[in-house]
């Protein structure tokens, strides 16, 4: 039995990069497939910041509806979009190999502004806090929108410049000149790759997806999802991680992050271990920042959010 493989994406210009991306992949093995784009709120609603939104997975939602019921059969994701816990019925079926997982800042030619004051925009907390960490005395503003958006909306402003995942603005050829690599802020759990799910009764298009999966970039964002869904437990919260395997130690490399949302506390984790530990490795991080006045941070932050 073979079928037309639905695939299921948002609508914006990267996200139809994503499902272009996977269905050549598809095609390439021979299944027959076709793209279909929904909505989504997070790209409707854009006056206000996602956190009030108060939905883990805004993004993701109307594609899980769409799979549900039955209008296709699965969905491309960024993966750092993607909520830990998937709803009732829907697996990941696999992870693309990791681009970039690099944030950056987009600015207009003059980097003065560093040494001084200026104002920067993210829509992000993670990257908010990060920020303010380093520069407390900047201004940090609400930046919303599919990429091309926010790209027109600092253009259009008199910002200093605006955080951007660099994956994001390469895919698309977006990446300006105008940019610095921020070395020094942990990026988003999962950054950089790409995540295909489908129902998980549906046996031909799971089969079919997972040979696109990259063990590697599945087992680096397994670490750091755990590691996000150990602390935050559904919640938005200002978390990085980035786990990397290196080759020649056949270890696995984790930097952890949970900051304040005024970036003024910080606490943080490195560890290295072997290759066979990775399984248990984001929960046992997570665990050594809660307990090293994580929990407490955790409990101020859910209360500042709510305000």
């Amino acid at each position: 039995m073979s079928k037309t493989i639905r695939i299921g994406t948002r609508d914006s210009e990267l996200a139809l990069w994503q499902a272009h991306t996977v269905q050549k992949k598809l095609n390439d093995l021979g299944y027959t497939t076709e793209i279909v784009a929904v909505k989504s709120q997070g790209d409707i609603i854009l006056d206000k910041p996602l956190y009030e939104l108060g939905i883990t997975g805004i993004f993701t939602k109307t594609l899980d509806i769409a799979m549900i019921n039955g209008q296709v059969d699965i969905a491309v994701h960024s993966m750092k979009d993607v909520p830990t816990a998937l709803p009732q019925g829907i697996v990941q079926a696999a992870v693309l190999e990791r681009a970039n997982t690099l944030d950056i800042l987009v600015h207009k030619g003059n980097l003065d502004f560093l040494t001084t004051t200026g104002t920067i925009a993210t829509g992000s907390l993670r990257r908010q806090a990060q920020w303010w960490h380093k520069y407390p005395s900047h201004q940090v503003v609400d930046l919303r929108g599919n990429v091309n958006t926010r790209m027109q909306k600092l253009a259009e402003s008199d910002w200093n410049g605006a955080v951007f995942a660099a994956a994001g603005l390469e895919r698309i050829n977006l990446k300006p000149e105008n940019y610095i690599n921020l070395d020094w802020m942990i990026p988003a759990p999962a950054q950089g790759a790409m995540l295909v799910v489908a129902m998980a009764n549906d046996e031909f298009t799971k089969d079919a997806v997972s040979q696109l999966n990259d063990i590697e970039t599945e087992i680096c964002t397994y670490i750091e999802r755990q590691f996000l869904k150990t602390l935050e437990g559904g919640c938005t919260a200002p978390i990085g991680a980035l786990a990397q395997y290196d080759e020649e130690k056949d270890t696995i490399e984790f930097k952890g992050v949970l900051f304040s949302v005024d970036g003024k506390q910080k606490i943080e984790i490195e560890k290295s271990v072997d290759i066979s530990e990775w399984k248990k490795l984001g929960f046992h991080s997570a665990q050594e920042i809660l307990n090293n006045g994580g929990a407490e941070l955790m409990t101020k932050i859910k209360a500042t959010l709510k305000k």
